[in-house]
């Protein structure tokens, strides 16, 4: 083996690795991609294996950096993860390699563009979807720079590192072949960054403080999920929440409090949970205490009496019984019935079992235990929207459902105007598990223009402006309430009312190359 390629593969997954957030150095990933493009170049002309490998390796290094805190869930969940995306990635890369030999030089690098792109979709809606590495995403701790998401979505921070990236690529591919350094192209590369951080900066300074605002009280409870969380009842829970609420004498529009905050299972019947003597008496309490209107996780079950009746996330409890459950979010206003959204942006191997109608037969329902109840969860088709006693909208956002982009432009549509999202990050300790699902937040409230209410169970709660700035933070595993005014738009932005364009011509442009490349002899 060439040491030289070893190290081109193993420098482009270190410097993938250290660009991430939140602990990264974020210039980093517009030279990532150059080492692996490098060896690609190099040993094209010899086999597709070797290519595939070297890429793999980088993948690898890449995924193994920025994922590892997944080990603290499981580590056969992290293991699988690690191994299936950096596989993925390899046969993306290795697609190019295959195609570039087939066209001209600029349909290659179209190609390669579009190819990435496509991938990155196709994992935000597969069953095995897992988007956490998106290359958008890695701009999540510099907000300043990506003002512009506002019009492109995440994945315009992708089209911008692919871009980068090709054109330092050529930078250092005509340093090493022609022995000489090409300023005007470095120059150009460098603008290439530059300016769309100047655009960036200028549509940040030109952001109008939106007027109307609500008043929140943001619930941090900090219940291990390991150790306490799925053995306390709700009624139990209800005694905590009164403390917590009680503790301040702020006076709130609604009161937000995390996912499966009222975790005991397997929760309750859905169709019988307005006569419940839990809903009763936190009726009862928040009639008394200020009248604020309630959002919060809970869990919810729904029994079938027959094959013929059961959905198809149903898990068999025995002979013909089979049962639906659901992690929800439930609200609470005056004088209404309680409104409930089901949470539908599953975690794969956690709440979700992909392909079940083929997995099932073979694997039976085996999901990781990550506390509480291990089944497919339930999940429901429209992106609810909760109206507040006061009329104002809110977007009950569960955990995981808050990295996918466009998933949440469907609320924003729905009329939100503003985003809760209720989340349970206890699984992952005090790592970058949790530190990166609350920055991918920020990218949301710069994409839809809407303020964030953050609610996690161990933290970190938040208040994020339409900047993406954090203006209120608790610290994690710490149990405290934030108290606060979160801000209101109805403003639709071009992310919001179009979706994924960037997408959509990749697609476009990926399939005509890929057709093309089937038509073409080898060039070598």
């Amino acid at each position: 083996m060439n040491k030289n390629h070893l190290l081109y593969s193993v420098l482009s997954g270190i410097l993938l690795g250290f660009s991430w957030p939140t602990y990264g150095f974020t210039l980093l990933i517009f030279i990532s991609f150059v080492p692996l493009r490098f060896l690609e170049n190099l040993i094209r002309k010899k086999n597709l294996i070797k290519i595939f490998l070297f890429s793999y390796l980088s993948f690898f290094i890449w995924n193994s950096i920025a994922t590892w805190w997944l080990v603290y869930s499981t580590f056969f969940g992290m293991s699988f993860a690690v191994i299936v995306n950096s596989l993925l990635m390899a046969i993306v890369f290795t697609s190019y390699s295959f195609v570039a030999k087939k066209v001209t030089t600029k349909l290659s690098v179209i190609y390669w563009v579009c190819v990435w792109i496509v991938f990155e979709k196709f994992h935000l809606n597969w069953e095995f979807s897992w988007p956490w590495l998106n290359l958008g995403n890695v701009f999540s701790e510099k907000i300043l720079w990506i003002q512009w998401y506002e019009f492109t979505g995440s994945f315009g921070g992708s089209l911008w590192v692919l871009i980068v990236n090709y054109l330092f690529f050529l930078v250092y591919k005509n340093s090493i072949e022609i022995k000489k350094f090409d300023v005007i192209r470095f120059s150009f590369s460098i603008l290439s960054i530059a300016i769309p951080i100047i655009i960036s900066m200028y549509i940040y300074k030109n952001q109008d403080q939106d007027v109307d605002y609500i008043k929140a009280s943001i619930l941090q409870p900090n219940i291990d999920p390991y150790e306490e969380k799925y053995g306390k009842t709700n009624i139990s829970i209800i005694n905590d929440f009164k403390d917590l609420v009680n503790s301040t004498n702020y006076s709130s529009d609604i009161i937000i409090a995390p996912e499966t905050y009222f975790s005991e299972s397997p929760g309750y019947p859905i169709d019988s949970f307005e006569e419940s003597a839990f809903l009763i008496t936190l009726k009862s309490y928040l009639n008394k205490k200020n009248k604020s209107d309630l959002l919060s996780g809970i869990q919810f079950y729904q029994l079938y009496y027959g094959k013929d009746e059961k959905t198809e996330s149903s898990n068999l409890v025995r002979d013909s019984i089979w049962i639906d459950i659901f992690n929800s979010s439930f609200f609470l206003t005056n004088n209404q019935k309680p409104k409930v959204y089901h949470k539908s942006k599953l975690v794969v191997g956690v709440e979700n079992m992909p392909y079940k109608n083929i997995l099932e037969p073979l694997l039976g329902n085996t999901l990781l235990d990550l506390g509480g109840t291990v089944s497919t969860r339930g999940t429901q088709g429209n992106r609810e929207v909760f109206k507040m006693n006061n009329g104002t909208k809110v977007a009950p956002i569960i955990c995981y459902e808050s990295v996918y982009g466009e998933y949440v432009t469907e609320y924003v549509r729905n009329g939100a105007q503003f985003l809760a999202i209720i989340t349970n990050d206890g699984w992952w300790s005090d790592s970058q598990g949790y530190k990166q699902h609350l920055s991918y937040a920020k990218i949301r409230s710069i994409e839809t223009r809407r303020s964030i209410a953050r609610s996690a169970n161990t933290g970190s709660s938040a208040i994020i402006n339409k900047k993406g700035e954090i203006v209120d933070q608790l610290e994690y595993n710490t149990k405290g309430i934030i108290n606060g005014k979160i801000n209101l738009s109805n403003e639709l932005t071009f992310y919001v009312k179009y979706g994924d364009l960037i997408y959509r011509f990749s697609l476009f442009f990926f399939l005509i190359i890929m057709l093309f490349s089937f038509t073409k002899k080898k060039k070598y």
